[in-house]
């Protein structure tokens, strides 16, 4: 299935989104789709698949004008969408989301749940899932919920897939396990508009790379004729220096520490510690219990044993308003569900874990929470009209520098920052990098979990590796590499 879309425009009220766009994707083609946060990528796609309809342009499918009323109109047609916001009935077993509104039916109207089995039994297999079908999806993480989105696009027969950030929240094992599905895809003359800011995936699994910038076009180009620092520079209008900016780590005191932490079936006897002015990389594979951990420090899920300590104080951490009264702050991988509120503007949600500092005798003083969320708007560069815009109508990159605004907000001791980087750009995962050597140059202390090894190793002066529920190594900045982590990560030994 060939694809011209020329000239697009669109605007939402005043804010023109899209400026005269035009890209063209061939049949059996990895065609990357960039830019910076709000550059218009998930918009323009929106208009291909029926979600929004465009003020101005063309679309062409197979060389004949085409417009559809609805996404499921687009995807009956062949046009299938993974979006970087999950599309997942947490209520529901993953196998009712598979087939949620295309469940089998027999001539009377029964519906097929063996057969529903079988096809969804041979598409995980495919894609070497594990997920049991008749868990409730409410219960997977993200990283879960992905693998299941991707697998739903994939039995829909489609001619085109788009995957917006399809990687965001996999590690390096699933990704590997993706781009070999993609490769096979691309053989039988599927074609795939790939979203990322991954810039490895890019020139890894891709074929042409067309850079937005401000709502308009400004290269298509093949990938083997183009590098690293061109597309950054087509993407952000400038030279970005270094990807990770330099630190210069001075640990203190230790601020946070945990002995022997345990949630029987989770993880097992976790134990590390962290200091003021440091930043504690957390890597390991899907499902290894990195998040869980961190939940239970947060106070999120319930008890816990084991021993915490803040600030050299021994600490019973029974819910988050006990956390954030501790000075513990938590940026969570899942900002759609736990991160926001989305109904809610960019100031509600930025300044509600520290209402309090701007209240006075029962009363909020307007003045100081407006220009304190001025201050991080303009800080955290997040693209917005006014601080009122509900967060849902930001783009993913710029929620999550809400989410990250909200917990700066707070002067925290102990940030944890789960994922802080997915699904933005690579101008403003800079940002966020510098940010963060900020807050430890003022003491902060930092643990980041991350599945991207880049950004483990980039970032990090310490690095610990968890395996199956347990710290299986620590790797300081000097020794650890991509390798000595995924050893670890698969419960390889090193040191030996």
């Amino acid at each position: 299935m060939q694809i011209k879309m020329e000239n697009i425009h669109k605007a939402f009220g005043k804010n023109k989104v899209l400026e005269g766009v035009d890209i063209h994707i061939e049949d059996g083609e990895v065609h990357a789709l960039m830019g910076e946060n709000g550059a218009g990528k998930s918009t323009l796609m929106n208009i291909l698949t029926g979600l929004h309809k465009k003020d101005q342009g063309i679309v062409q499918i197979d060389g004949t004008e085409k417009t559809f009323a609805s996404p499921k109109e687009a995807e009956e047609y062949g046009i299938a969408f993974i979006h970087q916001e999950l599309n997942i009935w947490p209520e529901l077993t993953v196998l009712e989301n598979l087939f949620i509104n295309k469940e089998p039916v027999t001539h009377f109207g029964l519906i097929q749940t063996k057969k529903m089995k079988a096809i969804a039994g041979n598409q995980f297999e495919k894609l070497s899932i594990s997920i049991p079908l008749h868990k409730e999806a409410g219960q997977c993480s993200v990283g879960e919920q992905q693998m299941i989105e991707i697998a739903k696009a994939l039995m829909t027969d489609a001619k085109v897939i788009i995957m917006d950030e399809p990687t965001a929240a996999l590690t390096e094992r699933e990704i590997g396990k993706l781009f070999e599905v993609i490769r096979s895809l691309k053989k039988s003359g599927v074609s795939i508009v790939y979203i990322s800011h991954r810039m490895e995936e890019i020139f890894t699994i891709c074929d042409t790379i067309t850079v937005m910038r401000d709502g308009r076009t400004i290269d298509t180009t093949p990938i083997p004729e183009t590098s690293f620092d061109e597309v950054v520079r087509k993407m952000v209008g400038r030279e970005l220096t270094d990807r990770f900016p330099k630190r210069e780590a001075k640990p203190g005191e230790p601020m946070l520490e945990v002995k022997n932490l345990t949630r029987k079936g989770v993880f097992e006897n976790v134990s590390f510690r962290v200091s003021t002015g440091e930043i504690v990389g957390v890597a390991g594979l899907m499902g290894a219990g990195r998040t869980e951990i961190m939940r239970t420090i947060f106070g999120l899920d319930g008890k816990y044993d084991g021993d915490i300590f803040v600030n050299g104080k021994n600490v019973k951490i029974k819910n988050p308003n006990q956390a954030v009264g501790m000075g513990l702050g938590f940026i969570t991988e899942d900002r759609k569900e736990e991160g926001l509120v989305l109904d809610f503007p960019i100031k509600d949600n930025i300044v509600m874990p520290s209402l309090f500092s701007f209240t006075k005798k029962g009363l909020i003083q307007s003045k100081q929470e407006q220009e304190f969320v001025d201050m991080l708007i303009k800080r955290l560069t997040i693209k917005t009209e006014s601080s009122q815009t509900a967060a849902k109508n930001l783009s993913g990159g710029n929620q999550q520098k809400v989410v990250i605004a909200k917990w700066i907000g707070i002067g925290p001791k102990v940030l944890i920052l789960d994922e802080p980087t997915r699904g933005v750009d690579v101008g403003a995962k800079r940002e966020i990098y510098q940010l963060m050597n900020e807050l430890t140059d003022r003491g902060v202390a930092i643990i980041m979990v991350s599945s991207e090894l880049p950004e483990v190793l980039g970032m990090s002066d310490r690095i610990l590796v968890v395996h199956e529920g347990s710290i299986a190594g620590e790797l300081s900045k000097e020794e650890a590499d991509q390798e000595k982590i995924m050893t670890l990560a698969t419960g390889g030994r090193i040191h030996e």
